[in-house]
């Protein structure tokens, strides 16, 4: 069940990958000498594996030992109040628009009490929008108000007014607390905006207070193909790959080095908004949790990003939106692919099927001293906007008493 079809251009099942050997022969279609290009150039640039130290303190866990993410996709937002809901029941279409977003955001905020908010794209439905720096300071405002850090990377939607995909990103950059960036610093090349990388730290006082426990990758996967032979959506591209890939390797050396020199890197989680071609792989197994009720709505292209993040070693999971009626949770080949299930309501919908946020909790084991130590467990679950702010879906996606656990 679709709508806005004219923004979203038809897929193209035959070219999604089926398996790490096929994402390897669909990489090389991105041509090597690209790949080795960009090598080249991030090479000879300095690498910021972190953000500004002012905003890295922001991030740590709580005394409790645990570390909640809310996650927040598609919200499509326009011009509040005027702006009607779509695919609601007739009951509820009268009172409806853009502020029942902002309620519904609110009231996550409220029962959740997370400690990053991550918003993954399509934030606003930009081509609605009068104003997309205000619709976006609008978006934005729950967390805002409530002071609580958050992020955001961009959707296929965001750019579709009179500020550019850069635009959108250097307005998000300016609100308060938020910890989004335009692009790494000291990165000179790299394709699109809002690619960065956030650290997790221990808990104050423990053993691991200076070692970040949990790494959190946000990309940009674009908004459309601009290769004219290569219809449909938009693709992390080769420079995108080695600044994760440099990042990730900085990352589990500074984990795996003294103090508290670990055997295997911290677990990380990878945000961002068009799914990649291996969801299809997950629907194909029947193994996963939640439902699917849209198409995969993946690049043409396999440009062998997942791949990337299989041989990285330290990503358990990625979380999109872009579909949204899909909001299930599967593995594939050790790294567990996440939907979020649309949240806004100016964006498509299923009348009846409640509008959903995702809500991730990373905790950490106690040590023999009665201290906190490295990350034991990453659990997820959803929230649905009915009454009663339903809890769904519970299930636990990495842990470090598990096979392939760090």
């Amino acid at each position: 069940m679709r709508r806005y079809n004219s923004m979203r251009p038809p897929l193209n099942g035959s070219s999604v990958s089926v398996g790490i050997k096929n994402m390897e022969e669909e990489k090389k279609t991105i041509g090597v000498r690209g790949l080795l290009a960009v090598a080249v150039v991030l090479c000879l640039c300095s690498l910021a594996v972190s953000t500004e130290e002012t905003k890295q303190k922001q991030l740590r866990l709580k005394e409790n030992g645990e570390f909640k993410i809310l996650q927040v996709a598609d919200m499509h937002y326009a011009d509040g109040k005027t702006t009607p809901c779509t695919n609601v029941l007739p009951s509820e279409k009268v009172s409806c628009s853009d502020l029942n977003t902002t309620a519904f955001l609110h009231r996550m905020i409220l029962a959740e009490k997370p400690d990053l908010i991550v918003f993954t794209g399509d934030n606003i439905y930009a081509s609605d929008a009068t104003d997309a720096a205000r619709s976006l300071d609008a978006a934005f405002s729950p967390a805002i108000s409530a002071s609580i850090p958050w992020a955001a990377v961009l959707g296929n939607h965001d750019q579709q007014s009179a500020l550019s995909r850069e635009g959108v990103m250097k307005h998000i950059v300016t609100l308060n607390h938020t910890l989004s960036q335009v692009n790494p610093a000291g990165v000179d090349l790299i394709d699109g905006f809002g690619n960065y990388n956030l650290e997790v730290h221990g808990v104050e006082g423990s053993g691991f207070e200076n070692k970040s426990v949990l790494n959190l990758y946000f990309l940009d996967s674009g908004d459309y193909s601009k290769v004219p032979s290569i219809s449909g959506y938009g693709w992390i591209k080769p420079s995108q790959q080695f600044w994760f890939q440099r990042t990730s390797l900085e990352l589990q050396k500074a984990y795996m080095s003294k103090p508290e020199a670990q055997e295997a890197p911290a677990p990380g989680l990878a945000y961002f908004h068009i799914p990649l071609p291996e969801f299809t792989n997950v629907v194909n197994s029947s193994n996963y949790t939640g439902v699917k009720q849209d198409p995969i709505s993946s690049a043409s292209v396999n440009s062998g990003f997942f791949s990337t993040l299989v041989e990285a070693g330290d990503v358990k999971a990625v979380f999109n939106g872009h579909d949204h009626l899909n909001d299930f949770c599967g593995e594939y080949t050790g790294i567990q692919l996440c939907y979020a299930g649309g949240f806004g309501y100016h964006a498509y919908g299923k009348a009846g099927w409640a509008r959903r946020a995702r809500v991730v909790v990373a905790t950490l084991e106690k040590t023999d001293e009665a201290s906190w130590g490295p990350l034991k467990s990453i659990k997820t679950w959803k929230r649905l906007d009915d009454q009663n702010l339903s809890t769904i879906d519970v299930q636990v996606l990495w842990s470090n008493n598990t096979p392939g656990g760090a």
